[in-house]
């Protein structure tokens, strides 16, 4: 463990925010946790000077401190970390930029593939965009994302026996590792999934016996030689083609799929029930959870999320709309009806209303890339929960708190009702999440910071630096500030979208994608 020692060398403050595992001493007294060095740090009448930094094995001189600053700077911001030190630019918005939005242009899913590369989004009118990543900017640290290709997924369907229509909404889109050149993934609407193949064609056969060009039949009796079938070079195509449809399983609308580790199967959830499915197989499904009671009026609770474990096949979880989230491990039985654990956080009283039920339903649930962490995303907050701890969440962030006072007129307009999605960061020391008036959330987990952003027109500037919004929820209000009451509750970020492996994230604005990165140095 360090040791920093009084001196006359002045050690940078940012060598010691965040940095957990740190001991320092001033006048004998240690100071162990970080949030009290960050005070010692900040504070104006304090000034702290480095002499030397010991530890058992050795000292570090002072000349040495530059080299360690730098090495923990690095060590805190990780790779695709984000934290609120990132300065945030815009890069592209995709969509037109216009007052008079149809409901089909309306994007109702974001999702990055595995590698970041690709970049695709549903709408409500069953379409699916996928945006290719430009290589050649990509060097310079740019995130230009280019449209790729687009295809039809759902068309809009009737179910004549109980006389519903369904929707061609893409309710979620799932990427699939890619495993050759093509690239496979998951859309789903109410009813209906289907695995769909992306590939590129840039040749095409020419020269068969038995057909022209252009596709008409030879005459067998003009034909005196035979011919060998050659590949002619050909403009870049690329084709989307359904591989597989999944349909017949579910009674109620699905509002997840989740692929397994395994990279085999895959869930699918609805109101009431969880399906297991196998990728090759599309008329059948396993069903591992099944809460629809004997007697429709004694249901107190619907599924609203859920996903697998990013690393345990056997492990997946489901949120309900109590504020619930259970844990099942699909190795016990053949039906999940056991939670091998229950996450959910007791409620303080003194917070207790009419809107308490409403606001605690979970909307999304994510698990961090490590495993160890899951997140939970209700109305007004986001939870991050150790898996080893059920009993609460670790930690807790206030989404826009300032709304509580404004949830009578919420549940008049149904913007109560909305379904806000989160991200984690590429090392999962930060979490996104959307909310209104085209604001979204950054926070920051190590440092407990925090910042909220705007995707709107004005920041539409190529690198325009992105600056933090603040909203008054009463009282005096500053002048850099935006009163509650000014906020508009159409425009809202519900899916937003986080690059795996670098500073690059997507938000969807109703019918527009913004896309921002890390300024450049």
């Amino acid at each position: 463990m360090w040791i920093v020692e009084c001196g006359r060398k002045r050690l940078k403050e940012d060598c010691w925010t965040g940095s957990e595992g740190l001991q320092l001493e001033k006048g004998g007294e240690k100071i162990k946790r970080p949030e009290h060095i960050r005070d010692l740090l900040s504070s104006t009448d304090f000034n702290y000077f480095v002499g030397a930094i010991t530890q058992t094995s050795g000292k570090l001189s002072a000349a040495e401190i530059p080299s360690l600053s730098l090495s923990l700077s690095l060590a805190m911001a990780g790779a695709g970390g984000g934290g609120n030190d990132v300065q945030w630019c815009f890069s592209q918005v995709k969509g037109a930029i216009d007052d008079d939005v149809a409901e089909a242009d309306i994007i109702s899913t974001v999702e990055f593939n595995h590698s970041g590369e690709l970049l695709a989004t549903g709408d409500k009118g069953g379409r699916v965009v996928i945006f290719q990543q430009d290589t050649e900017n990509k060097a310079q640290c740019r995130s230009d994302y280019n449209v790729y290709s687009t295809f039809q997924s759902h068309e809009p369907e009737f179910d004549y026996l109980k006389s519903l229509e369904i929707e061609e909404k893409i309710n979620k889109i799932r990427w699939l590792p890619q495993k050759n050149a093509a690239q496979f993934l998951l859309s789903t609407n109410d009813k209906t999934i289907k695995l769909w193949k992306i590939s590129e064609r840039d040749k095409r056969p020419e020269g068969y016996n038995l057909k022209e060009e252009d596709g008409r039949c030879r005459d067998s009796t003009t034909i005196t030689t035979l011919r060998v079938p050659v590949f002619r070079p050909m403009d870049l195509m690329v084709e989307a083609s359904p591989r597989r449809v999944f349909a017949n399983a579910h009674t109620y609308h699905i509002n997840s799929i989740s692929v397994n580790s395994d990279n085999e199967t895959y869930l699918s959830a609805d109101d009431l029930r969880i399906n297991l499915w196998h990728l090759e197989i599309t008329d059948r499904s396993f069903n591992i959870v099944d809460i629809k009671p004997a007697n429709m009026e004694e249901l107190t609770e619907v599924i609203t999320a859920a996903e697998f474990h990013p690393h345990q096949c056997n492990t997946f979880v489901y949120s309900s709309s109590k504020g619930t989230i259970r844990m099942c491990d699909m190795r016990a039985s053949a039906l999940c009806d056991k939670h091998s654990k229950l996450f959910e956080e007791p409620e303080d009283p003194s917070n207790r209303s009419f809107f308490s039920e409403i606001i605690s339903s979970i909307s999304d649930v994510k698990f961090s890339h490590s495993g160890r962490y899951m997140m939970t995303r209700d109305y007004l907050s986001i939870k991050i929960w150790d898996l080893n701890m059920e009993s609460r969440p670790v930690e807790t962030y206030q989404v826009h708190e300032y709304l509580r006072s404004k949830l009578c007129s919420l549940y008049e307009n149904d913007c109560i009702f909305d379904k806000f999605e989160c991200c984690w960061s590429g090392n999962d020391s930060v979490v996104m999440t959307g909310s209104y008036n085209n604001f979204f959330r950054m926070l920051e987990r190590t440092q407990r910071r925090d910042v909220t952003l705007e995707a709107c027109r004005e920041s539409c500037k190529p690198r325009q630096v992105l600056k933090p919004r603040r909203v008054c929820a009463g009282g005096k209000r500053k002048k850099d500030e935006i009163s509650v009451d000014s906020l508009d509750f159409n425009k809202k970020i519900l899916h937003t979208a986080w690059h795996p492996h670098a500073n690059i994230i997507a938000v969807a604005t109703t019918n527009n994608l913004y896309i921002f990165q890390e300024k450049g140095n």
